[in-house]
């Protein structure tokens, strides 16, 4: 076994929430866990311990509902079918909205342009007002109030107020043009729409009303679209006579107590949306009592927020980890949204944010991460993040050296929790774990309450070797539904059809000795050259160690019946791609992997297609080499990339 990379105290350990947790456990259920293992063992072995283990979550995160029913887990064979808490009646945004008071409930910061503070008693009286315009307008149970705006306030204030009156908040950040949007705000027909008239980006005012006017025309469900002026001339008279600037429409409501409507567990909260690269997206739709036990274990029990604590995570809200952010709230934490460029005016906006504010989740992804090593960036010589305890990665798998730039130049005592997840669930199947040591490359843990395996081909489970992710009984978090699926017949075919009654969650994966787990890289896209399945994550790993390479992506091209592995590279400036420099990265992949690792070809790209989240979208460019059409080109950010994989004369030989 080899040596972590971080140990926590015994003083930490012991001021954790998941051990207070187990604590309470023991002495309320009888339950004597003494390891993470073998709470996690405990916690998915049956549907009893099950049962018994989300109720515990319940009780310990004072989950606040108008009846909890006497059922916690009913036919807990079904997958899918089973369901959780069927007779209990709660409201997702009253548990959010638990704290009142002058102690911050939100930090705002766009770039280096605007800092706005919010309040506990502000955003309960923000959230009141808005809940009664959307009332006026005719919102009800079930309705859609879709946000087309930035990680700002107002997007928070207004799923805050869609789901107080028992309606389904989804939103687009507003770098999507207007197609992305259609395609997924389209699917759904919302009744309103709230949108920014402008925002930031790298320094730069980005008018957002040309998109918004091109939407709206094509939403016709619309009784009223509310303008949030932000970063341009808040002038609602250009866009359709149902807009209205939302501090104008406000400010005729008097803040008051909120009627919230207390809806089934599973009652739709989010329409959420797939990345939506091999066609028109997903409708994901994902329940309120569901979102809410799922986040406040996570938060709680698997990355230690507390009370009082500052929770930040870069995002957009085009991507799930914004609503898995703001849930914690619940969880009586504070939230830090930026919204903008990373990167603007250069690396440490982020760290500067983190220290004046004194972040102590810090949320990112594993690509930030690879920047912050490539650019030899040091955080811990420049800022002061004493107050930071957790730092979490995802959106890609985060290679070991990621680890390295983490415990070497941000801060060498902190969580380092790498999870994975996806949109599907809107949480995570493998996270953190406070209370237990981080190693080099791996995930700490499965997570608690779910019974995930990785299973080989005929669904056997597998230990140190790779094989596909799955979740052998169910959670909360399974989705309601699919939008405009109603039998049930593309949710199923989504999780169900490759292994009869598990989920399958279509990542390559693996379990290690540790106990933790090294997510390879996607299942759809995992390289098959001779018969053997590598996963792409792998490969990238090797290639990423060398400094002239700045981003990667590989795809596996058929040719005469087989496939071979063929490498794009993006390089650092003033790098050229020599033939003594493919021979060097054809070196570092033997080595660092095997000889089955090394491309056949490696070929230069001057950019990397990626999604509006920031994953590389290697099934889209496998496509293109292989002269197919990418039907949805507005789910990426920068579609015009693909062209660079076009018709290259080098896949021809």
């Amino acid at each position: 076994m080899t040596e972590p990379m971080w140990t926590p105290s015994a003083e930490r350990v012991a001021n954790a929430r998941l051990t207070a947790f187990m604590d309470r456990l023991a002495e309320r259920e009888g339950i004597a866990c003494k390891t993470y293992s073998e709470l996690w063992d405990w916690s998915r072995r049956d549907s009893d311990s099950l049962a018994r283990f989300w109720s515990a979550v319940w009780d310990f995160c004072d989950v606040r509902a108008e009846t909890r029913g006497e059922t916690v887990l009913r036919d807990p064979e079904a997958m899918p079918g089973a369901t959780f808490f069927p007779e209990a009646r709660l409201n997702f945004a009253e548990n959010l909205l638990n704290r009142r008071g002058a102690g911050e409930a939100i930090v705002f910061w766009g770039e280096d342009r605007v800092v706005r503070r919010i309040t506990h008693d502000e955003l309960y009286a923000q959230v009141s007002k808005l809940a009664q315009a959307l009332s006026d307008q005719g919102v009800q149970p079930g309705d859609r109030v879709a946000a087309y705006l930035p990680n700002m306030p107002e997007t928070v204030i207004t799923m805050l107020a869609t789901s107080a009156l028992g309606a389904i908040f989804s939103s687009c950040s507003p770098d999507f043009g207007p197609q992305g949007v259609l395609d997924r705000f389209g699917q759904i027909e919302p009744k309103v729409l709230i949108a920014a008239d402008a925002y930031y980006y790298n320094g730069k005012v980005r008018d957002s009303k040309a998109n918004l006017r091109t939407v709206a025309d094509q939403l016709p469900t619309l009784a009223k679209i509310f303008l949030v002026p932000y970063a341009g001339d808040g002038d609602p008279s250009d866009l359709p006579a149902a807009a209205e600037r939302l501090d104008t429409a406000l400010a005729s409501y008097t803040p008051g107590e909120i009627a919230f409507a207390r809806m089934p567990f599973n009652h739709p909260l989010y329409i959420m949306f797939s990345s939506g690269t091999t066609g028109k997206p997903k409708c994901i739709v994902h329940g309120a009592g569901n979102m809410l036990l799922l986040h406040m274990k996570e938060h709680q029990l698997q990355v230690d927020v507390k009370p009082g604590d500052r929770v930040f995570y870069f995002t957009t809200c085009g991507w799930m980890m914004w609503n898995w952010m703001v849930t914690a709230l619940a969880s009586g934490a504070a939230l830090v949204l930026y919204d903008g460029s990373p990167f603007y005016p250069d690396w440490r906006i982020l760290f500067r944010m983190a220290e004046a504010e004194g972040v102590t989740f810090f949320g990112t992804s594993a690509k930030f991460i690879d920047a912050l090593g490539n650019q030899d960036a040091n955080p811990a010589a420049e800022f002061d993040l004493s107050a930071l305890r957790t730092l979490a990665s995802t959106g890609s798998p985060l290679v070991a050296e990621g680890f390295d730039v983490v415990y070497s130049r941000i801060k060498a005592d902190l969580q380092l929790a790498s999870i994975s997840g996806g949109t599907d669930i809107c949480g995570c199947f493998v996270d953190g774990n406070p209370i237990g040591p981080v190693y080099r490359g791996e995930i700490q843990a499965r997570c608690l309450g779910m019974d995930v395996d990785v299973v080989n081909q005929d669904g056997q489970s597998v230990r140190g070797e790779k094989g596909e992710l799955v979740c052998r009984k169910p959670f909360p978090s399974m989705p309601v539904k699919f939008w405009n699926d109603p039998d049930g017949a593309r949710y199923r075919k989504a999780y169900f059809s490759t292994f009869a009654g598990i989920w399958h969650h279509g990542d390559f994966a693996e379990i290690t000795d540790n106990d933790g787990v090294i997510i390879h890289g996607r299942s759809d896209a995992t390289l098959n050259p001779g018969g053997v399945r590598i996963g792409t994550a792998e490969i990238y790993r090797q290639v990423e160690k060398l400094p002239e390479v700045a981003e990667s992506l590989v795809v596996g091209q058929d040719v005469d019946g087989d496939q071979r592995v063929v490498l794009f590279v993006r390089l650092n400036d003033g790098e050229t791609l020599s033939d003594e420099m493919v021979e060097r990265i054809k070196t570092t992949v033997r080595q660092g992997a095997s000889p089955r690792h090394v491309p056949a070809k490696v070929l230069e790209v001057p950019d990397i297609p990626r999604t509006r989240s920031g994953k590389i979208v290697e099934l889209a460019v496998r496509d293109v080499v292989h002269g197919k059409d990418v039907e949805n080109r507005e789910a990426l950010a920068n579609p015009e990339a693909l062209e660079h994989f076009r018709n290259r004369p080098e896949l021809a030989e």
